[in-house]
């Protein structure tokens, strides 16, 4: 998740902990919204507590959620 805070930080000019408060914000709205197998996907995008390994991993796929290109 901080990939994408640092993201929102960097395009909006917020500071890093409202980016944060931003972030968990939407997180948390669409954790409501959404159906709850891919609200519990999500949930293992952006869980805390994850190595740094399986952060990047999840990154890269959030990323091709997102359109990002995976290199």
């Amino acid at each position: 998740m901080n990939e994408i805070v640092q993201l929102v930080s960097q395009k909006t000019g917020i500071p890093a902990d409202k980016a944060q408060q931003a972030v968990e914000v939407v997180i948390s709205h669409l954790k409501d919204r959404l159906p709850a197998p891919i609200a519990s996907q999500l949930n293992q995008f952006v869980s805390p507590g994850e190595t740094t390994a399986a952060a990047e991993d999840k990154g890269g796929l959030l990323g091709n959620v997102f359109g990002k290109k995976a290199s």
